[in-house]
């Protein structure tokens, strides 16, 4: 066995909904103004353009059911999308064997500190600063596609201290799932443990220390997560 010079990081997980076992986590990759609405609400023409994908870090991805207000920011905003998790990848992978790759699906969160994105965004920087954070991807267990299938279609939405503010259906992805997979396969070589963050419906606003945000997805259940 090897020696390392310092302590090995721990092997991020998440769990995986009727069994004990943990999926491992490879990459978490995001795509941007994935909804019509939302591109919209953020300022953007909502005609379907290539999509692109900023990263978060896999130790981002938290399923405590706490969110820690961040440091640094006065203004953070949720998003909920939901999770894909790849079993298999590859490059160039075809779109029709694109859902093949998929072990299965997650409720989850893009928190953004936006006022640090939107100074990345006026200055031509990357968005890290915004969006990869610590403990800024919630997370709940993982469903496999053996118990669930394939989500394509069904409602998805947020609710902020019991008030739903986001409400949205996975038909309104602008970019399908099998389409983000092969799209990214053509410029990164996928693999078992790497995670895709959707994108999201309208409706994102600022969140509080003491709110409580309960997300939910047709055929996922739902969540909630407390901001602390």
């Amino acid at each position: 066995m090897p020696e390392y010079t310092i302590e090995t990081p721990p092997i991020i997980a998440l769990p995986i909904m009727g069994t004990d076992r943990l999926f491992p986590v490879r990459r978490v990759y995001c795509i941007g103004r994935n909804y019509a609405a939302h591109a919209i609400e953020m300022g953007h023409d909502p005609d379907r353009e290539l999509p692109f994908f900023f990263q978060k870090n896999p130790d981002n991805l938290d399923w405590s059911g706490e969110f820690p207000y961040p440091t640094q920011t006065s203004n953070v905003h949720h998003e909920v999308e939901m999770a894909i998790a790849l079993k298999s990848g590859g490059s160039n992978i075809p779109l029709d064997e694109a859902l093949d790759h998929v072990f299965g699906y997650a409720l989850s969160l893009d928190m953004t500190r936006r006022d640090l994105q939107g100074q990345a965004k006026k200055m031509g920087l990357p968005w890290e600063i915004g969006k990869a954070f610590e403990r800024s991807a919630p997370i709940g267990p993982i469903h496999p596609v053996s118990d669930i299938g394939h989500l394509d279609q069904g409602s998805i939405a947020l609710s902020l201290n019991g008030q739903k503010v986001q409400e949205g259906n996975l038909n309104q992805m602008i970019w399908k799932v099998p389409e983000m997979i092969t799209y990214l396969s053509e410029y990164f070589v996928l693999a078992p443990g790497d995670v895709i963050l959707s994108g999201t419906p309208a409706g994102v606003g600022p969140v509080n220390k003491g709110d409580e945000m309960e997300i939910s997805i047709q055929g996922l259940g739902s969540m909630i997560i407390k901001v602390v």
